[in-house]
């Protein structure tokens, strides 16, 4: 158990029935009364992110989360295995828990599983991913706009913007944030 005056920004702990990371918390005193602690919560199970206040004298449960290095090997239906990188040991993943990740998934693709007391909590990407381009149009000769941007499926299935200049068959970096064209690879 922690005081929540003992709060700092990335720490993970127990409240309410839920998993949670502090991402901002402030200290506040005021004039007349008891102080207290405002903070903003994400939920690691939802991902949903709510503002709390809690009373200067509460103490909280502090989570222990553990990072475990994966590599994607494959998926069947909409199950996902992923390898531990330690002991070699396979854990399937069902589509549902992966949400919007599972669009830049690819075989051997290293990543990091949060886990607490055995409940897989999320997944990390890498920042950028390299990926194959597997149709696109063509490019029009003469149009260099900068700013003109097409269609462009990937291999793992997914549609972005590339600049006109990318043709089929060439490697992309794009950011897992936001899912959008970096540069070339």
């Amino acid at each position: 158990m922690i005081n929540v005056n003992d709060f700092k920004t990335g720490m993970t702990i127990q409240f309410d029935g839920n998993i949670y990371t502090i991402l901002e918390f402030q200290h506040v005193k005021p004039g007349k009364g008891a102080a207290f602690v405002r903070t903003k919560l994400k939920n690691l199970r939802t991902g949903s992110t709510t503002e709390y206040t809690f009373n200067s004298a509460t103490k909280v449960e502090l989570a222990r989360i553990e990072r475990k290095p994966m590599q994607y090997l494959y998926s069947t239906g909409d199950d996902y295995t992923f390898m531990n990188m330690e002991d070699y040991s396979q854990i399937d993943i069902n589509k549902s828990n992966l949400g919007d990740d599972v669009k830049y998934l690819k075989e051997n693709l290293d990543v990091d599983i949060t886990f607490f007391e055995g409940e897989m909590l999320g997944l990390s990407l890498p920042d950028k991913i390299e990926m194959e381009v597997v149709t696109t149009e063509p490019g029009v000769k003469g149009n260099t706009t900068s700013s003109a941007m097409k269609d462009a499926t990937l291999e793992t299935g997914y549609t972005i913007k590339v600049p006109l200049f990318i043709n089929e068959g060439e490697k992309i970096l794009i950011s897992t944030k936001d899912g959008k064209y970096v540069s070339r690879a």
